[in-house]
């Protein structure tokens, strides 16, 4: 028997899982565990905040299909972690968060005065999928498959091991078992009844206006492929939920993206049988529930997901599947393409010209903006250049209230998975460690950014990290000096009818909404970054191409018109969103 720490245990067991990258700061009290990382040739990526460490792990696990692993230290470094976690969870992405501890004669429960010490299984407990604190050493192996197994299982999440500092560090004589994945956790994806294929194919057939509605499970299950066939053969048209945007490519005229609003309700009133796949229907679904859905006793509803608390949760399911999303479609392809001479194609493809006809006028519309060539630019040419100038499997990380919602209305996913932002949860300043991610996770490859000036200042710092890994991420930052979306409701809510007239109030007519000047582009320079200033939209794209020419990590200072930037497009159906349907 030879002496290993606890540590160093972890980290086998994770090099057995195959995990490559571990994000997070460096400290004493897991060093057992980062030494050992280091020597297995597992690379640590090291950011400048607990939480941002989250924020790359979650997105370096959505795009590569893979676990991401993070780690805190005690006390003040957990409790820094704690808001990306939230997220993570939120979002849907699978971390492994490792943390260290006081030692156990000291906390669970705390002694009292205990030094960094709170209940940290507890509280994360209550925001991730599981959480348990490591009490021995020997129980080191068995807590750790068990929180990879609950990793595996089920919508994908936050798992958590908490693992006292002198369990982690200490070294003990032991014959540790390293164990294959398939020999503690199921590996293989979990296939529907035959019965189950058969009776949504018929559905499927039968129906006069088909529909899929297409969530985060597809883009976790890689069913990219899969997806688009069921489509094709169905001829049936595709909405997803805002953070699967993309699972369908939006070249293919079958994709109903969802910056299309209206016309989304109309598909889903449309549609008499909805298949839904890897969604739990949410709020930014509306619930399922009309106005903007079908009434469920005119559509039948196929839903199909990994998690089975998911079926039925907000929306009746007349046929409950817990699949894997890329097999059950697998599965469904080849039942379609067997009873192909049965699908009567002709009204679904009249139907789909006419979805295509409405988009078709939507762009006409929202392009009428990018006519603007006023100084300070608008902020609708950002998103449009960016489509111009970056590489069409460039991921694009979207970060902030209006700049998101102006880069989701003039960007078009043309390569699945290619989307990350934080959907769900909204958080500002996310995005800045998402891009370092997503630019880990797709080596050699430029990670376009687009982020407003409020959520860029929350987590500035990470530059200096893509910096220093060599990220090649294009940080472009929409100024506006305000806090825009909130800007927009404080106006409504003072001065209603002022705000219709003039599109904006002066300055003291407004609480606190209004913020001072940063040079971004120079705050990048100072962090090594490539940095840039345009104000002018004809300047745009040129100061992009440098950029990327550069090939370093850039920050592209660009001022927008602030009053232009509050009223982007489709808010009205995002206040909307926050009522409960009627139906």
């Amino acid at each position: 028997m030879a002496e290993i720490s606890g540590g160093e245990i972890i980290a086998r067991m994770l090099q057995k899982e195959g995990v490559e990258k571990v994000f997070g700061i460096i400290d004493g009290t897991y060093f057992g565990f980062y030494s050992a990382l280091h020597r297995l040739g597992i690379e640590i990526v090291t950011p400048r905040h607990e939480t941002s460490a989250a924020h790359m792990a979650g997105a370096y696990a959505r795009l590569t299909g893979r676990l991401g692993v993070c780690m805190a230290s005690n006390g003040p470094g957990v409790a820094n972690i704690l808001p990306g976690l939230v997220v993570e969870q939120g979002e849907g992405n699978r971390v492994l968060v490792i943390t260290s501890a006081r030692r156990p004669s000291i906390m669970y429960p705390d002694r009292g005065g205990a030094y960094q010490c709170f209940d940290q299984s507890g509280v994360i407990g209550k925001i991730a999928k599981w959480s348990s604190a490591v009490s021995s050493f020997d129980r080191v192996p068995e807590l750790v498959r068990k929180a990879l197994r609950k990793s595996w299982e089920g919508r994908p999440g936050v798992v958590h091991v908490d693992v006292p500092e002198n369990i982690m560090n200490g070294k003990v004589k032991a014959d540790v078992a390293f164990w294959a994945p398939h020999q503690y956790r199921h590996t293989a994806p979990l296939a529907p009844t035959a019965t189950q294929v058969e009776s949504a194919a018929q559905l499927l057939i039968a129906a006069e206006a088909p529909m899929i509605h297409a969530g985060s499970g597809i883009i976790h299950a890689n069913a990219f492929d899969a997806l688009r066939r069921v489509a094709e053969l169905l001829h049936a048209p595709v909405t997803t939920s805002w953070a699967a945007r993309g699972a369908l490519s939006e070249t293919s005229p079958l994709a109903m993206p969802m910056p299309h609003v209206k016309l989304n309700h109309k598909v889903r009133n449309d549609a008499d049988v909805a298949l839904i796949i890897g969604s739990r229907v949410g709020e930014t679904d509306w619930w399922g529930k009309p106005p903007y859905w079908r009434h469920p006793s005119e559509q039948k509803t196929i839903q199909v997901d990994l998690d089975g608390d998911m079926l039925g949760l907000n929306k009746p399911a007349d046929l409950a599947i817990v699949a894997d999303a890329r097999r059950f479609l697998e599965l469904l392809g080849d039942e379609l393409e067997r009873r192909k001479g049965e699908i009567k194609l002709e009204p679904r493809r009249s139907r789909v010209s006419g979805y295509t006809r409405t988009m078709q006028d939507d762009r006409a519309g929202w392009d009428k903006a990018l006519t603007d060539m006023a100084v300070p630019m608008h902020p609708a040419h950002i998103a449009s250049v960016c489509g111009d100038v970056f590489p069409q499997d460039t991921v694009l990380v979207a970060d902030g209230g209006n700049a998101t919602i102006w880069a989701m209305f003039y960007h078009q996913a043309k390569v699945p998975n290619t989307i990350v932002s934080t959907f769900k949860f909204g958080m500002l300043g996310a995005g800045m460690a998402q891009a370092v991610g997503a630019a880990v996770a797709r080596p050699g490859q430029p990670v376009c950014c687009i982020i407003g000036d409020g959520a860029f200042g929350f987590h500035p710092q990470e530059v200096e990290t893509a910096v220093r890994n060599n990220a090649q991420v294009i940080y472009i930052v929409l100024c506006d000096k305000q806090w825009g979306m909130v800007k927009m409701n404080q106006q409504f809510m003072l001065r209603p009818f002022k705000t219709m007239i003039f599109k904006h109030l002066d300055p003291d007519e407004t609480i606190k909404a209004d913020l001072g000047e940063i040079e971004f582009d120079k705050l990048g320079q100072s962090m090594g970054a490539y940095g840039e200033r345009v104000s002018d939209p004809q300047q745009l794209k040129p100061a992009l191409q440098r950029a990327l020419a550069s090939g370093k990590c850039s920050v592209i200072h660009v001022d927008v018109d602030p009053v232009k930037h509050m009223w982007a497009p489709g808010l009205i159906h995002f206040k909307k969103m926050h009522e409960e349907p009627k139906g």
